[in-house]
């Protein structure tokens, strides 16, 4: 796992500094905190189905992005919080908007041989239409969370925005695993943006694998953010 997290990191810091060596527009910061009703990740809660609170830290420069994000979770077994990083860049390419990057979630007061740490590589793309927003992604982990070793998760989302303040979301996604078991998940809300720089998703969750647990099931969540 050193090896892989070490590897990830100089591959994307060289693109970042690539991105960042050749960019016009200066280097800027910006940071995000929120609470949420729950924390739901690929469908799946993170925090046992309780609110959760988190916040991030996001450093751009050009086409190049780099960040920190925090939010409690919870697994039943003392795991508290995720720390997740990531480095990466968002070209434009024939009307396309990219984002290629990396992801490190770390899990802090985690059991000892948990191995819930790990990496993901990124390659998304979407486009406009109109008011509307296509778009897809993939996620590839050679060293995935816990008993999992190579994962991929493919999603394909989309977005539209009835006016300045409500846009409408959706996404339909399949996590493949080596160990456990594969599932589907789906989700569908609307983002409103309160005022500025505070916005409200509410949000329907739901994956195909039900019997594998609770935390699988069906669920609402709504999420409080402000950006500055």
């Amino acid at each position: 796992m050193k090896i892989l997290k070490t590897v990830l990191l100089a591959a994307t810091a060289a693109l970042a500094l690539t991105s960042v060596a050749n960019a016009a527009d200066g280097p800027s910061l910006s940071a995000n905190v929120g609470v949420a009703s729950d924390y739901v990740f690929r469908g799946v809660s993170q925090t046992n189905g309780d609110p959760e609170i988190f916040g991030g830290l996001d450093l751009t420069a050009g086409q190049a992005y780099a960040g920190v994000w925090l939010s409690n979770v919870d697994f039943g077994d003392g795991t508290r919080i995720e720390n997740d990083t990531y480095v990466g860049v968002k070209p434009e390419v024939a009307g396309f908007n990219l984002d290629l990057g990396v992801i490190y979630y770390n899990y802090l007061e985690a059991p000892t041989g948990a191995k819930y740490g790990y990496g993901e590589v990124k390659a998304a793309a979407s486009r406009a239409i109109g008011k509307a927003t296509v778009g897809a992604a993939y996620y590839y982990s050679p060293d995935f969370f816990g008993a999992d070793e190579k994962a991929t998760y493919v999603e394909l989302n989309g977005a539209y925005a009835i006016n300045d303040t409500v846009s409408v979301t959706a996404a339909y996604g399949h996590q493949a695993l080596d160990v456990s078991k594969d599932y589907n998940t789906w989700n569908l809300g609307a983002s409103i943006a309160v005022m500025p720089h505070l916005s409200l998703d509410v949000r329907y969750w739901d994956t195909s694998e039900h019997d594998i647990g609770s935390i699988y099931d069906s669920r609402f969540a709504a999420t409080l953010k402000a950006s500055f």
